[in-house]
Order: structure tokens, then sequence, then C-alpha cells
């Protein structure tokens, strides 16, 4: 997954230097907010079926904060080409225990398409892409290869403001949809996180 990374942000590179594009680095923050949240139960018996009365929200994962560093290639129209790396902070609550907290990492590759030319100072956007998120439940170590890789989609749209020659801000609201993890009984369904987020970026 890191040489993905690595050879998107390269070709990214190439691509601006052969058709002059504006590069951005954002550092953004905010909240991670759940829907369709429930992972499946853990009331099973000795065969692994759902007891009667289980609920397929007996586990389940809980809203959170998250950051995100973003890198940005603007053609000198109205499209951009955008990686990013996501860290979300979730709890993971299931019946009998107390709440335990986990991690949640995104990468991925967006498409943006501005409603103004670049050098505007204030840039409405649209955007989507694909992605990974890799949940890390408690225990695991997202750096010794645990966790869950689910691939997805994402779509949203922001605003950026140019308040220097070099700086610039940014609102961001988007929603990311991947398979959920584990594989518990009565799991249905696709998580829906909510990303809603404001950034502070250097513009070259």
């Amino acid at each position: 997954m890191r040489k993905l990374a690595v050879m998107a942000v390269l070709a990214c590179a190439g691509a601006g230097s052969a058709w002059g594009q504006l590069f951005e680095v954002w550092f953004n923050g905010g909240q991670s907010l759940l829907s369709n949240k429930g992972l499946g139960t853990v009331n099973v018996d000795f065969n692994g079926v759902a007891l009667p009365g289980a609920s397929k929200n007996d586990v389940e994962l809980e809203d959170g904060f998250r950051f995100s560093f973003r890198m940005t290639l603007n053609n000198e129209s109205h499209f951009g080409h955008e990686v990013q790396y996501a860290y979300n902070r979730s709890k993971l609550r299931q019946p009998g225990a107390p709440d335990q907290g986990m991690a949640i990492h995104q990468g991925g590759y967006n498409f943006l398409l501005y409603g103004t030319h670049e050098g505007t100072r204030i840039r409405p956007f649209a955007t989507g892409g694909v992605g990974f998120s890799n949940y890390v439940f408690p225990g695991a170590s997202a750096a010794s290869g645990g966790g869950y890789n689910k691939f997805g989609v994402n779509y949203g749209g922001g605003v950026k403001v140019r308040v220097s020659s070099l700086f610039g801000v940014r609102l961001d609201v988007r929603q990311y949809t991947t398979p959920k993890p584990l594989d518990l009984p009565l799991k249905a369904g696709w998580i829906r996180q909510t990303e809603v987020s404001a950034g502070f970026g250097v513009i070259f």
C-alpha cells in the first residue's frame, strides 16, 4: 500500500512538471461521523448462529476525530488531482465490555472539479475518488500488518480560500463508504463515514 501511495505521488509530480500545474499541501482536522456502523453480533450459539434477540448493532463503531494530510495538483483551468492519508480515531462498542479505542487509517486518490478558474481567491469544488480504509481493532497494529483493509469510494465537496500568496484555508465535507470489517453474523451493508473538517495549506 505504501508503494502505491509513493507511485501516485510521483505520477502526480510528473504530471505537474509536464502540464505546469500548481502544487498544494494541506493539513485537515475535524470529525468522523459514522452511520450504518453496526458490525454484527457476538451473541451466538455453539454453531455460530445468532441467538434470538441478537442485533446487527450489538458490535458497532463510534464517532471520533480525524486528521489528514493532502497533496493536490491543479491544472490551469478547473481540474485537480489529490492524494491523501487520514487517521481516524473511533471506539469499538460491544455487549458486556467497556468501549475500546481503535484506529481507522485511510488513503486514496480524488479528482476535483472546481467552480472557479485557477488563480481565483475563493474556489468551491466537488470531488469523488477511490481509496482504502484499514480498520485496526484493539490489540492489533497497522505497523505489523494488522487490521482489515477494505476498498471503497468517496464523494463530497468543499471550498478553498487563498489568504495570501503562499497560504490558504479550506473546508471539506465528504462521505466514505466501504464494506464492513470482521465476519460476524448479521453483518449487513457498508459503513458510511462522513468527514467534516477544516484545513490549512501551503500553495506553491
